[in-house]
């Protein structure tokens, strides 16, 4: 089969799910050639406060109809995002803007204050315990040595 002869449906089923597709290379399937459209891993994107305070200067001087949308287009942003970006603008300046989204990422330190406190707790409950089995021990070698007297001999030491 030649090149002339693959029609749009064969090279079509050349097409992998995965993002791979076969080229032709003079009659014959080359694969493993990553698809360009697609992207290996979505990210989400970081904004940096200089580049929202520029966008929303940008933004700010658009006077003609249609202005803010073909920025955000170039900039591929949404309008939400620039409405988010006012708000924060108004309340705080650099410092908003920069606050990162999400959960705040806790302190090593305060992580490994936590792991040794619950060793310490761990170690101390393990004394208690050892201090209770050497105790018992006590006792019964106390009693085993009561038991295993002879009372005759009790009775001749004391007179």
């Amino acid at each position: 089969m030649s090149e002339n002869e693959l029609s749009g449906a064969a090279i079509g089923s050349l097409e992998r799910a995965v993002g791979e597709r076969k080229r032709i290379d003079r009659g014959r399937a080359v694969a493993g050639v990553p698809d360009p459209e697609l992207v290996e891993r979505p990210r989400r994107r970081r904004f940096t406060a200089e580049y929202k305070l520029r966008i929303l200067r940008e933004a700010d001087a658009c006077a003609r109809p249609g202005e803010i949308g073909a920025l955000l287009r170039r900039e591929g942003l949404y309008s939400s995002l620039l409405t988010e970006w006012r708000r924060q603008r108004e309340r705080g300046a650099l410092e908003a803007l920069e606050r990162p989204r999400g959960r705040r990422r806790s302190d090593p330190r305060d992580v490994e204050n936590e792991q040794l406190r619950r060793r310490a707790e761990r170690a101390e409950a393990e004394l208690v315990k050892a201090r209770r089995v050497i105790e018992v021990q006590g006792n019964v070698s106390a009693l085993l040595g009561e038991l295993l007297e002879p009372r005759g001999a009790k009775q001749s030491t004391e007179r």
